[in-house]
């Protein structure tokens, strides 16, 4: 299933790069319920993007390490002493600094985006006009005061990202 969601927007990407639109920022967020999912997703896009080093991802979960010195030492040390993919974002800081085009993250992690300032760059600053896409994997679990929470969540994150076109 995961395929029916990351092949249109890694097409999206690919058609970007092919008019030459293709800019850092946010163009797909991929949203979990659980840490274990965004981490099992890492692996899949890491096996699809190895090859395409100009389609920036990351993660940004409570596991992400704020420097990328702390980042790398970590990856290595969870990976088999293997240096990550030049594409794949792995400490805050990196992505921040350069938001990736495939954001991956879980409901209380995209909280605390939402409202701190620092996290701003994904939303309102110079990259956040690209926003394409928001998947919620996983969305049988979100029932009850967890899917009425989510749901206001995600139309917080729609009034930040989506720009009505001009009429």
């Amino acid at each position: 299933k995961t395929e029916a969601f990351i092949i249109p927007v890694l097409n999206h990407l690919l058609r970007e790069k092919e008019k030459g639109a293709l800019s850092p920022g946010v163009r797909a967020l991929l949203l979990y319920p659980m840490n274990a999912l965004v981490n099992d997703q890492l692996v899949r896009l890491r096996r699809y993007l190895k090859n395409c080093p100009f389609i920036t991802f990351g993660r940004y979960t409570g596991e992400t390490k704020e420097k990328d010195s702390e980042a790398i030492e970590n990856y290595r040390k969870n990976n088999n002493n293997e240096d990550p993919l030049k594409n794949e974002l792995i400490s805050r800081d990196k992505v921040r600094e350069n938001p990736p085009h495939i954001l991956i993250t879980n409901y209380a992690m995209l909280e605390y985006l939402l409202l701190r300032p620092a996290d701003n760059e994904f939303f309102d600053g110079e990259y956040a006009r690209n926003w394409h896409y928001i998947v919620m994997d996983e969305v049988h679990t979100y029932g009850g005061a967890k899917g009425i929470e989510t749901a206001m969540l995600i139309r917080r994150l729609k009034d930040r990202v989506v720009k009505s076109e001009p009429g």
